[in-house]
C-alpha cells in the first residue's frame, strides 16, 4: 500500500489502538447474545467498556483486538470542517446504502462493525466536562451503538477528535 493510499484510508479514523481483553460480563451476564468487555489499550494505556453481540462476534478473555472509530467508512477523506450540512446529510444517508460490486470501504477490512453516536464527554475523576481539557486529567468518552453502549476512558489528547452529537463507526478485527 502507497503512503497516498495509507494516508486516504486513515483520514477518517479518529482513533485506533489494539486492546486486551481482561474481563467479560463482570456483574454476570444480563443478555443471551450481549456481553460486556472490560479492555486496556497497549498504546495509549486507555481503558474500555464495550457492549457487543457476542453471538455473531465472540471474544474471550485475553483476546487481543484493534479497534478503531472513524467518521466514515469511506477510503477519501471526508473533512468536517468543510462539509455543509447538506452534504453531511447525504453522507448519513449513504452509509447505509448498497455498494456497488468491487467498490471497498474501511468495513472491509474488519470483522465487526457498528455505527453509533457520542452521546457524553466528561472528565473521568469528577465528571465535569470543563475541568478535563483544562487539567490534562483523563477523560471518557460514552457512545451508545443502538442501544449497545461504550465508554472509553483516557487521556483527552487521544479522544479529543471524538465530539458529543457525532455519529462514529467502531470497527474490530482479531
Amino acid at each position: 500500500m502507497s503512503q497516498g493510499q495509507q494516508q486516504k484510508q486513515t483520514a477518517n479514523v479518529l482513533f485506533t489502538d489494539i486492546f486486551d481483553v481482561k474481563d467479560i460480563d463482570p456483574n454476570g451476564k444480563r443478555f443471551d447474545r450481549v456481553s460486556r468487555l472490560v479492555g486496556r489499550s497497549e498504546n495509549y494505556e486507555m481503558d474500555l467498556l464495550l457492549d457487543y453481540n457476542s453471538e455473531i462476534y465472540p471474544l474471550e478473555i485475553a483476546d487481543k483486538f484493534s479497534l478503531v472509530l472513524a467518521s466514515s467508512l469511506s477510503l477519501e477523506p471526508v473533512g468536517k470542517d468543510k462539509e455543509s450540512a447538506e452534504d453531511r446529510d447525504r453522507r448519513e444517508r449513504e452509509s447505509w446504502r448498497e455498494r456497488a460490486p468491487g467498490e471497498r470501504d474501511l468495513s472491509d477490512e474488519y470483522e465487526y462493525v457498528m455505527y453509533g453516536k457520542v452521546y457524553r464527554y466528561d472528565d473521568a475523576a469528577t465528571g465535569n466536562a470543563a475541568a478535563s481539557v483544562s487539567t490534562g486529567q483523563r477523560v471518557s468518552v460514552y457512545i451508545s451503538f443502538g442501544g449497545l453502549l461504550m465508554c472509553l476512558e483516557g487521556d483527552y489528547r487521544h479522544l479529543q477528535e471524538l465530539v458529543v452529537g457525532d455519529h462514529i463507526y467502531l470497527l474490530i478485527r482479531k
